[in-house]
């Protein structure tokens, strides 16, 4: 995305359109190019660590840690895109590192969370 913007930063002066571009309109269309990259590495940054003490749910900005007892279960609703856990007074997390359009790889996920939720709760 970023060499896009630079190669389209680059040609602007080039392209007879009636417009004077100036050297600092190419910097700014290379630095929108560098907040559009950045925003999009973003959506690469959601991960989920579990063990047998918690889950460590980290999304697209924020990262928390739960412990097992804190959570009720670990869930999939119908028509979600990500999975979620289930906490106390109705209130759920999405894990957005789950998604539904890994298909099988997300319901592999979500036994193994489901599992390792299990174990700690009843303590197995």
């Amino acid at each position: 995305m970023m060499v896009f913007f630079f190669i389209a930063a680059y040609f602007m002066p080039a392209e007879d359109t009636g417009v004077i571009f100036q050297p600092a309109d190419q910097v700014a269309m290379m630095v929108i190019g560098a907040f559009v990259a950045g925003g999009l590495l973003l959506m690469a940054r959601p991960r989920v660590r579990a063990d047998s003490h918690g889950i460590e749910v980290r999304n697209v900005i924020t990262a928390r840690w739960y412990d097992w007892a804190d959570v009720h279960g670990v869930s999939f609703p119908d028509g979600a895109a990500s999975a979620r856990l289930e906490l106390p007074d109705d209130e759920y997390q999405s894990v957005l590192a789950v998604q539904a359009v890994d298909r099988g790889l997300a319901v592999r996920h979500v036994r193994t969370l489901r599992t390792l939720h299990r174990a700690a709760v009843l303590g197995e």
